[in-house]
Order: structure tokens, then C-alpha cells, then sequence
């Protein structure tokens, strides 16, 4: 192609070329989704890849806040990290190539869960035997941490930060909802949305370990103003391919099937680790575990499962 160079300086010319080239280097390696949420509001299962079928990478991180008064920038190199001010991506799963699915525990704690320990209603949100079972078999898994559990259980916490096998993420401060009509949870008012995943960051950055930027909403529920106010924050949404229903089930059995049935290489399968909340997950976690093997599945950190660790 011959470019006329007559009526433009040499400088402007190669300033112009360079310009350029770096548009198309940021073009060729920016994430797209497979589908973005729309106006409204149902953004579930909303699955973020690269080019090459693999989940997003975590970027470099600018070391400025994006935001007045926003918290500092996290680390690169932290799993689920991604440019702060920024609408953060929302994950279902990881690639689905090789063996991996990813085991995630949500640790529930709202104010009326707390009044019932309080009172003696209840004996315990903190389900020990999961704990044991997946460190007696080495098992990997993420647990997703609201603050008021992590204040209630700290010893628990320390717990699983100290397990090289475990990492911690962030399911808000009192487990409120960030949308209407979310399940019955009490709403948190949006101007507080992004003060309430910051100050859980915070409290769960204080116990160390594998700490990362993934962040899950209560009852998955999450809109357009929800994913806004994360924008500062610089986190990664994930929800999850497979819901076990765990929370009040009467029996195992249909946490197991519910958990098998929908499962493939990349999965994220949604339990929990309250104890009077979800009863049977304990008891289904062997056979889950079981089901997977037979399938050929191996858990592995949900940073592994994305592609981001």
C-alpha cells in the first residue's frame, strides 16, 4: 500500500503507526464474552473467555485506584484480579477441556443467623466435618467468606487459610442482596454495595493464605447496578454451572444428583459450609466426591479450574 507522506512531518507519521499498532496488540488480547448482561438485569451463566476458549487472564493491575477513595489496586498476580474501574466479568465455569472442576463452599452469615447462635436456636454455621473430610483426603476447594462468618468463626478461618489446598474468596459482609426479589435476604442499600466487598476483602486478607479477588453474590443475584458498584474493586464474579440446592435439604441424595448430573471438565459446583443451613452436604460431599472420580472429574482450586492460577 502506498501512504502519502508529502503534507505530514516524518515524526507524525511514525507516531500514527505506533499508535495504531498498539490498538490492535490491546484489541487482539482484550477478553470477550460469550455473552454480556443486558439491560435486564439476567446476566446469569454469563460465561467470559479469551480467543483460544480460555477463561480470561488476570491483568496487570494499574497500582492507582481507579475511584476516589477506592482501595489500592490488588496485585497482579492475585487469582481473580482484574483492572480496577472496569466492569468486573461474571464466570460460570472454567474451560471445558482436561479433568478439573472446581469445589466451592459459600460460608453464609446474616444478622438473623447470628441472633439464632445467640439464642441457643442453633448450634453451629460452621460445618467441621466438611473441613475434615476434604483435608483427611486432600481434596482442594474454594470457600467464598462473608465477614460476619469469618468474625463468628475465626479459628475456623485460620483453619482454612492455613491449608495450601484452600483458597478464600468473598461473598459480602452480611450475606444481603444486591437486587430485589434475591431469595427474601434483606436488600443492602446501593450506595453501599461496593463499602460492603471491600470491607470483607479486608477482614478475610487479615487470616492470609491463598487470598484472591473472586467475589460471589448472595443467591447469585446480581444486575447491571450490582456489577457497577464492583467496578472499583478489581474482582472477578463467579457464580457457578452447578447448584447443588444444598441449603435445607432434607436428604444427601438430591444434593448428590444434583450435583452429578450437569457435571463436566470445568464445572464450578455450589455448596455450602453452614451446618444448620445445609444440613446434608456433609453427609453428600463423599458421594459427590465418588461420583466425580467415577466420572474421570478431579477437583482443583477454582483458580486452576479458570485458568487464572
Amino acid at each position: 500500500m502506498h501512504v502519502k507522506t508529502s503534507r505530514i512531518p516524518l515524526v507524525a507519521t511514525l507516531a500514527a503507526v505506533v499508535v495504531a499498532a498498539v490498538v490492535a496488540v490491546a484489541l487482539l488480547v482484550t477478553p470477550t464474552p460469550l455473552r454480556g448482561p443486558d439491560d435486564s438485569g439476567d446476566d446469569a451463566g454469563v460465561a467470559w473467555v479469551t480467543e483460544t476458549g480460555r477463561a480470561a487472564q488476570t491483568p496487570a493491575a494499574s497500582a492507582t485506584p481507579a475511584t476516589p477513595g477506592a482501595p489500592a489496586s490488588p496485585a497482579a498476580t492475585v487469582p481473580g484480579a482484574t483492572p480496577p474501574g472496569t466492569i468486573p466479568p461474571v464466570v460460570d465455569h472454567g474451560p471445558r477441556t482436561g479433568n478439573k472442576v472446581a469445589l466451592t463452599f459459600d460460608a453464609d452469615m446474616t444478622d438473623a443467623m447470628r441472633n439464632q447462635l445467640r439464642s441457643g436456636a442453633v448450634r453451629s454455621y460452621a460445618n467441621l466435618k466438611i473441613i475434615d473430610l476434604l483435608e483427611r483426603e486432600q481434596v482442594p476447594a474454594t470457600f467464598f467468606l462473608t465477614g460476619k462468618w469469618v468474625e463468628q468463626y475465626p479459628d475456623v478461618t485460620r483453619r482454612l487459610a492455613g491449608n495450601p489446598r484452600f483458597e478464600l474468596a468473598n461473598h459480602t459482609y452480611g450475606h444481603l442482596a444486591f437486587t430485589p426479589d434475591c431469595y427474601g435476604l434483606p436488600r443492602v442499600a446501593e450506595r453501599e454495595m461496593t463499602a460492603d466487598v471491600a470491607r470483607t476483602f479486608d477482614v478475610v486478607a487479615a487470616y492470609g493464605g491463598r487470598q484472591t479477588r473472586y467475589f460471589r453474590f448472595p443467591g447469585l443475584c446480581h444486575d447491571r447496578k450490582a456489577l457497577a458498584a464492583l467496578a472499583p474493586l478489581g474482582v472477578t464474579v463467579v457464580d457457578g454451572d452447578v447448584v447443588s440446592g444444598d441449603p435445607f435439604a432434607k436428604s444427601w441424595r438430591p444434593v448428590v444428583r444434583a450435583s452429578l448430573d450437569g457435571v463436566r471438565p470445568g464445572s464450578v459446583i455450589v455448596l455450602h459450609v453452614t451446618e444448620a443451613n445445609a444440613p446434608m452436604t456433609d453427609e453428600a460431599l463423599p458421594h459427590i466426591l465418588a461420583g466425580l472420580a467415577e466420572r474421570g472429574l478431579e477437583p482443583a482450586p477454582l483458580s486452576e479450574v479458570l485458568g487464572l492460577g
